[in-house]
């Protein structure tokens, strides 16, 4: 947990934001794998965290801008809780600690919001994204689940987005630390991958670095030969020689801040010249989209650049060809980089995603319905403070290739009898973490290997797990 008076200035920024009325922040509840008591790991709302910093299940909290009252909605433990989960501060204590001085039990929420209804004063919510949420809002405000849009506060988003995004310095330590870890995850399973190995044993391992230190995963590790497989969680495949892994991972420490990393490792510890042809492409692009991070730059157009890149590097292949500009205007680049360049990264690996991209990576501005780059997450003008990732990747997507020929697309730019020759060649990514500075930008956390020099040196120090 911060300091007191971090949460207490974090809300006083929030209200000299927005004008009058109720905002309600849910916390979240436990959530039950197979039956009740054997729960999830328990992740309290972001937001709930970032303003009230109690990282407690099942409570609620009110900020009352026209009376100026901030409350914490709560039930004490009782002693059968105690004899299970052990001496726990009690909430008021809690609350307290965060500078919170009214603490009141869950059955006085519903009274509090109907005098407020009743008065006409406006209640503003933030997005819900449990099934839990909705289930909350709908007896607390006695709405159907369609009503409760009507509830959703486009200030109390923006006002909470704009905030959220200019990290402070306590928190970019926070984040190091995340990405401190994250690199060791990455290493770790650079020095363990050999031919033989199942998947899951990366994925076993990059998670016990992970919690060995203090920490848990910050999203479901991706760990994967078929690299080309954009979000894959299935780990059941044995790698063998010519493979490459694709592992993307994170961690989370204890106060919820995210690291959030990629690399791709040839099991063999060499990458063979095909790969070495693709990957140094992409790396080409990684390095110049890290190049144009500066504040008043616009994300989309080092996005826009970094497919610049690729194309010139496919076309020089023989993949594609014509013009760079015009095949990237068109979205030709997509059938190889067929999602975004990087995102906000804080309390939550994809920062904020629950209160909409068009709030946090675009302050309002309406995203493309461009293949490709309506998938990019953040297009707005960066400011020293913003912490966000670099990830261009380059995919060779069967589906999508046999797809896009059968519909006769984008002829004009791509060499279909070459890509078909590469059709199970998988998929390349790095990602690093970076800090919006004053001047430029600043890679958070130790690096990690990228170059095909390094990440080949890096596997040379082998280490046998069993």
């Amino acid at each position: 947990m911060f300091s007191r008076d971090t949460y207490i200035n974090r809300r006083k920024e929030l209200v000299s934001n927005i004008g009058s009325g109720l905002l309600l922040f849910i916390g979240n509840s436990e959530s039950s794998m197979n039956y009740q008591d054997n729960t999830y790991h328990f992740r309290q709302d972001s937001s709930f965290l970032y303003y009230f910093g109690l990282n407690t299940p099942d409570l609620f909290a009110i900020i009352d801008l026209d009376e100026n009252k901030e409350i914490i909605f709560g039930d004490e433990l009782t002693i059968d809780h105690i004899v299970w989960m052990g001496t726990q501060k009690r909430l008021i204590e809690q609350s307290e600690s965060v500078g919170v001085k009214r603490v009141e039990p869950i059955s006085n929420l519903k009274t509090y919001l109907d005098r407020a209804k009743e008065t006409k004063r406006e209640i503003h919510c933030l997005p819900t994204y449990r099934a839990e949420h909705i289930l909350k809002l709908q007896a607390l405000l006695d709405v159907t689940p369609s009503q409760i849009e009507n509830y959703i506060s486009v200030s109390f988003i923006k006002a909470v987005a704009n905030q959220r995004n200019v990290k402070s310095n306590d928190e970019i330590v926070e984040i190091e630390k995340a990405v401190n870890i994250t690199a060791d995850m990455h290493i770790a399973a650079m020095r363990m991958l050999k031919p033989g190995m199942r998947e899951s044993e990366i994925a076993a391992e990059v998670q016990r670095v992970a919690v060995a230190a203090g920490g848990h995963l910050s999203f479901p590790t991706i760990a994967t030969i078929n690299g080309q497989t954009l979000h894959n969680h299935y780990h059941g495949n044995t790698v063998k020689e010519g493979d490459m892994l694709l592992l993307d991972c994170g961690a989370e420490t204890q106060l919820g801040y995210a690291g959030d990393m990629s690399s791709t490792i040839p099991v063999s510890g060499t990458f063979t010249s095909v790969q070495k042809d693709i990957y140094e492409i992409a790396l080409r692009s990684h390095n110049k989209a890290i190049e144009l991070l500066s504040p008043g730059v616009k994300f989309k157009e080092i996005y826009f650049e970094a497919c610049r890149e690729i194309v010139r590097g496919m076309k020089d292949l023989g993949f594609m060809k014509s013009n760079v500009d015009d095949a990237v205007q068109q979205g030709a680049h997509a059938l190889f980089f067929p999602c975004g360049l990087g995102h906000m990264m804080g309390m939550d690996v994809h920062d904020m995603e629950n209160l909409g991209e068009k709030y946090v990576g675009y302050d309002n501005e309406e995203k493309s319905t461009l293949f490709g780059l309506k998938s990019l997450r953040l297009g707005r003008e960066l400011q020293a403070g913003y912490v966000l990732t670099i990830e261009p990747g380059i995919y060779f997507i069967p589906e999508l290739i046999h797809y896009w020929k059968s519909k006769s697309m984008h002829m004009d730019f791509i060499n279909y009898d070459k890509v078909e020759k590469y059709i199970d060649f998988g998929g390349v990514r790095n990602e690093e973490d970076f800090l919006i500075t004053d001047s430029g930008a600043r890679l958070l956390g130790k690096p990690i290997p990228k170059s095909i020099e390094e990440v080949e040196k890096e596997m040379q120090y082998s280490v046998n797990y069993y």
